[in-house]
């Protein structure tokens, strides 16, 4: 029942990477729930992968490191639905979103400098305050 992962057009990760099991749901089915394993959980070492690139690989294990097993598996589990190939493509679509969020490089951020008008906006804004905080401490009279 597994099937590959098309995560976007430069990563496929092929079937065979993953370990899928199945156990009792802790979720939804009423009396069902007791008899049928509908809970999925899906296993795939993200370490020895050869269908991840090096450099997605490497933001994979830099962002999301702290859920691997000490072996360097992911494991994701599914029990939100009650029937067993929708906690699966559940599963699939969680991993696939995670290799999203790491497939592009982060945008490297381009240093700005602020305008010198608004220096000089954010310098007399400062001396008005200055100026008005001076006048209220002005000598009042108990007269």
């Amino acid at each position: 029942m597994a099937r590959p992962l098309i995560v976007n057009a430069a990563i496929e990760i092929p079937a065979a990477e993953f370990g899928i099991s199945y156990a009792r749901s802790a979720g939804p089915g009423g009396q069902n729930v007791n008899k049928v394993n509908s809970k999925a959980v899906l296993r795939w070492r993200v370490v020895d992968s050869p269908s991840l690139p090096v450099a997605v690989r490497q933001r994979f294990l830099q962002h999301f490191g702290s859920r691997l097993t000490n072996d360097g598996e992911i494991v994701i589990a599914s029990d939100e639905h009650r029937e067993q190939p929708r906690n699966l493509t559940a599963c699939y679509d969680r991993l696939r979103a995670m290799l999203l969020s790491v497939a592009q490089p982060p945008r490297r951020r381009i240093k700005t400098r602020p305008s010198r008008g608004s220096v000089e906006r954010r310098i007399e804004s400062k001396q008005r305050n200055s100026e008005k905080k001076q006048q209220r401490r002005g000598g009042f009279s108990a007269d």
